[in-house]
């Protein structure tokens, strides 16, 4: 994104209390289990036995339509800005080379905490990490997998990364003056929206899915912070995460 798009952007940032970057903030959370209940609901209209349970097997897809939902309403609000929600995805043409040794070295230091407290969290919690993946990741059918493994990992970085931290996040930090209240709500409600991405009613299974990401969501939003130029390398770097995670569907 260039530097007059940057600036034009933060212009049309209101100053004035406006109640859409709040109420975003924990939407995303009930969009997933709002979407996994009508899963659940066909599934008990079919008869299944343990509809609520079933319907979590399907957890990629009710994500996927959250996350259609999150985009239509992106799209809106930076338009009702007088913004357009794809130019947060340009690159800084005379930045490249620049951002992309940056984005290297932090990917590099980004990797360990992403993945690390997710493992000790399982390992504590669940004594094998593996026991809680088998909670989260069952069999679906191979058409559904391929359908998960495209379109969950692109939906979900087109809309993550953009929805907590290039338009709540700054709109919080305009609106409170405070951008260390800014970067820390936006970095939970980036974290703790994955324990609905699938609801299980285990308590072991929530304290893990709602804590893993955690410490990567402060940091993604501390770097989104200083240097928002570089999302749409973020935006590249999530959609792999996440392909890396749907592919463990195939393996089931």
């Amino acid at each position: 994104m260039n530097k007059a798009l940057s600036s034009q952007e933060l212009r049309a940032i209101p100053k004035a209390f406006q109640p859409r970057p709040w109420l975003l903030l924990p939407a995303r959370l009930c969009l997933f289990a709002g979407f996994q209940a009508l899963f659940a609901l066909g599934f008990l209209t079919a008869g299944d036995s343990d509809p609520w349970d079933t319907s979590a097997i399907w957890w990629p897809f009710s994500v996927i339509l959250a996350n259609l939902v999150s985009l239509f309403l992106l799209i809106r609000f930076f338009r009702d800005e007088g913004n357009k929600y794809w130019d947060i995805f340009h690159f800084s043409k005379q930045h490249v080379k620049g951002d992309l040794l940056v984005v290297f070295g932090l990917v590099v230091i980004s990797g360990p905490i992403a993945f690390l407290p997710n493992l000790a969290l399982a390992g504590w919690l669940f004594d094998d990490p593996q026991n809680a993946m088998n909670l989260m990741v069952r069999h679906i059918p191979t058409w559904a997998a391929l359908a998960a493994f495209i379109f969950f990992p692109v939906t979900q970085g087109m809309v993550e990364l953009p929805y907590y931290l290039r338009y709540i996040m700054p709109r919080l930090k305009e609106q409170t003056g405070n951008a260390l209240l800014a970067v820390s709500l936006a970095a939970l409600g980036l974290g703790v929206q994955h324990f609905t991405m699938p609801l299980l009613f285990d308590p072991k299974f929530i304290i893990w899915r709602l804590l893993m990401f955690i410490p990567f969501a402060f940091l993604m939003a501390i770097i989104l912070n200083w240097r928002p130029r570089l999302l749409p390398y973020f935006v590249i770097v999530h959609i792999l995460m996440d392909m890396s995670t749907a592919v463990f569907f195939f393996t089931v």
